[in-house]
């Protein structure tokens, strides 16, 4: 026995699944926004120890991984509640009362846009453009699309992702 030792592998898991997703789209850098699309479902955000694996494995600079995940407001640096809310904030929905919708929802949940209830039941976030402009104001929780939400609506729907 040579008396060498084996540390064992230290690499966050994060880092090796993004490897894995990047190789699956043959580490293309034109494909960064597919992977960091694969990589939130699977993991459920984007971590930021999968930065530098994404990087080298598309041969770009951590700054244009950065850049891209920072720029588009679907990937999320944290891991989202059990599920998750989007106020459409379009302006169909707007003019509909949007703006009042996201006011009330944010004092009911006690968070901001962007923010998880403290009881890790309800991720809150924007989107611009559910696509049911008809139905304003629109909320879209986890892939069910609801019109015409107002607060007696919205109580209602957050007392189901609570249960």
């Amino acid at each position: 026995m040579s008396g060498k030792t084996t540390l064992p592998d230290q690499t966050p898991r994060e880092a090796t699944v993004a490897r894995e997703i990047a190789l699956r789209h043959g580490n293309r850098a034109d494909a960064l926004l597919e992977i960091l699309h694969d990589l939130q479902e699977q993991l459920g955000f984007v971590p930021e120890a999968a930065l530098p694996a994404l990087a080298k494995s598309l041969n770009l600079s951590r700054a244009e991984v950065h850049g891209v995940v920072t720029f588009y407001h679907d990937y999320r640096r944290e891991p989202a509640g059990r599920h998750v809310i989007k106020v459409c904030r379009a302006e169909a929905c707007q003019s509909m009362g949007a703006n009042e919708l996201v006011s009330m929802i944010e004092r009911f949940l006690k968070v901001k846009l962007g923010q998880t209830t403290a009881d890790g039941a309800i991720t809150l976030e924007a989107a611009y453009c559910l696509g049911n402009c008809a139905l304003s104001p629109a909320v879209m929780v986890d892939d069910r699309l609801i019109g015409r939400v107002d607060a007696g609506k919205f109580e209602k729907i957050a007392a189901e992702c609570r249960s």
